[in-house]
């Protein structure tokens, strides 16, 4: 198959299909902020090394599914290319009569992929929060970052006729998310989408202020994305308990109706004022967290901050930062949770100065080193701390050390967050808020980032590997990998990874 001149992004595509076991091989193909996720009929079709050789992969994790590391950016576009392909190659292979040992093959593959789907209850709870969410990120870090130039111009007192522009593109978003909590939560749970928007949208409808539940006034927006995610759900059950037993010659007239009609009740005089003690709490938690106990704190969620990637864990933080950032236009967590890739940073240097003559590891880490320092931390994190061991945890002691500098700075009333979740590293300075100008956030958020790749460094350097790991790993090794027998299998990468 021949590449239009110039599309990079199917060459990629193309060098990876073949790889995988071509198309016949792929159940379902999906992508999230970095990752190409691959279900794969049989995994002993793939060619590890070959995957890894390739200039674009920057590395290749295994869950679930199987995850080919390409990069924010990157991975949005070669997808469709590969999406493409597959569909290409099915096109041309349904001309061919399948065996019954092919369909068989194909039967067990996804019988096995919605079994090991399901396996575990909770893990599939939060990646189903994480489906919600993560697809808003785009228009969360577009609409932040113009937030952040809007209010730079206003501080400065530029371009006054189009700074209210600016206010409006970046308000507008936040203003209707949880219509789009709505829409993906539907989706998410089986329902319809629109019907989960139209429920969701009477959160942030204003007529709203005319209703009176639990004794007062509801206000347009109480509750945010939390109770929008509440009703989408409900809706998304009732509609289902619908089609059990409405006709089909009238389902289009009664299952929309009843379904807005009885969400929206609940919704009205139930969710958005529970929904909204919530949304509260969470907010004035986060705060007196800070507030009271900044340092440690931020030392404890740095330090631990990898190990609950390695979990699974972090997806539940993705419903909170929003909910922050849709409270305060910021949220408080993300700057300290982006010191977990500060130390990892700090570590991998570490670990090329360490180990001189391994040719094969210091080349990973000067290909990865860019892309870390900007907030992607998986290629570091699987194709060198985790398989070494021991500087994965002096990489945790550095993301420690860093967040426990920007929760200092919080006990002391200097707050810095984020307008949006996804970027870390020096991605995130675009984003950057807080509550005492830009220039003091950028400094303390800075300040962060140093600590965390000086004590990752120190700490790896000093006490990240053993006499023998030194004698072991320090051979010349031009071809030679770290082995993949020591890389434990970890669970899919945060937003903000």
């Amino acid at each position: 198959m021949s590449t239009p001149p110039g599309n990079k992004n199917r060459a990629t595509a193309e060098a990876i299909l073949p790889l995988v076991g071509g198309a016949a091989n792929i159940v379902s193909v999906t992508h999230c902020m970095t990752r190409l996720r691959l279900t794969l009929t049989d995994r002993t079709l793939v060619q590890d090394d070959e995957l890894r050789a390739l200039p674009a992969v920057l590395g290749v994790v295994e869950d679930d599914t199987y995850q080919i590391v390409l990069g924010p950016g990157t991975v949005a576009r070669v997808t469709p290319e590969f999406e493409s392909l597959v569909e290409g190659e099915r096109a041309k292979a349904k001309a061919v009569p399948a065996s019954a040992q092919e369909l068989a093959s194909q039967g067990a593959a996804l019988k096995a992929a919605r079994k090991q789907k399901n396996a575990t209850p909770f893990k599939l709870f939060l990646r189903r929060i994480a489906n919600i969410f993560v697809p808003l990120i785009p228009a969360l870090i577009g609409c932040g970052i113009i937030a952040g130039l809007n209010g730079l111009l206003v501080n400065l007192g530029w371009l006054p006729g189009i700074t209210p522009a600016l206010a409006a593109m970046a308000s507008g978003f936040m203003a209707l998310i949880a219509v789009f909590v709505g829409l993906n939560t539907a989706k998410e749970f089986g329902g319809t989408p629109i019907l989960g928007g139209a429920v969701a949208a009477i959160i942030v409808f204003p007529g709203i202020a005319n209703i009176t539940a639990f004794g007062q006034k509801l206000s347009p927006g109480q509750g945010g994305v939390l109770g929008a995610l509440g009703a989408a759900v409900l809706a998304t059950y009732i509609e289902k308990w619908c089609r059990k037993w409405v006709p089909e010659a009238i389902d289009v007239l009664v299952t929309p109706t009843i379904t807005v009609l009885l969400t929206g009740l609940v919704t009205i005089f139930g969710l958005m004022y529970v929904a909204g003690e919530v949304s509260t709490g969470i907010g004035t938690a986060a705060n007196w967290l800070l507030d009271s106990t900044g340092a440690f704190a931020g030392l404890v969620l740095g330090g631990l901050f990898l190990p609950l990637v390695m979990l699974g864990l972090h997806q539940a933080l993705i419903p909170i930062h929003t909910t922050l950032i849709e409270q305060q236009g910021y949220t408080v967590l993300l700057p300290i949770l982006a010191m977990a890739g500060a130390g990892q940073v700090g570590a991998a240097i570490a670990v090329y100065l360490r180990l001189r003559h391994n040719r094969s590891i210091r080349n990973t880490i000067k290909s990865a080193l860019p892309a870390g320092f900007l907030g992607v931390g998986e290629p570091l994190i699987y194709g060198v701390s985790l398989p070494l061991g021991r500087p994965f945890i002096t990489a945790c002691v550095g993301g420690a050390a860093g967040g426990a500098f920007v929760g200092f700075f919080s006990m002391l009333g200097d707050k810095v967050g984020s307008t949006a979740i996804g970027p870390s590293g020096w991605a995130l300075f675009p984003l950057l808020d807080g509550n005492h100008g830009l220039g003091t956030t950028v400094a303390i958020y800075g300040g962060g980032l140093l600590t965390g790749y000086l004590a990752g460094f120190l700490a790896t350097y000093f006490f990240g590997f053993s006499t023998q790991m030194l004698t072991d790993l320090n051979a010349d090794t031009p071809d030679e990998r770290v082995p993949d027998s020591r890389t434990p299998t970890p669970e899919p990468e945060p937003a903000n990874a």
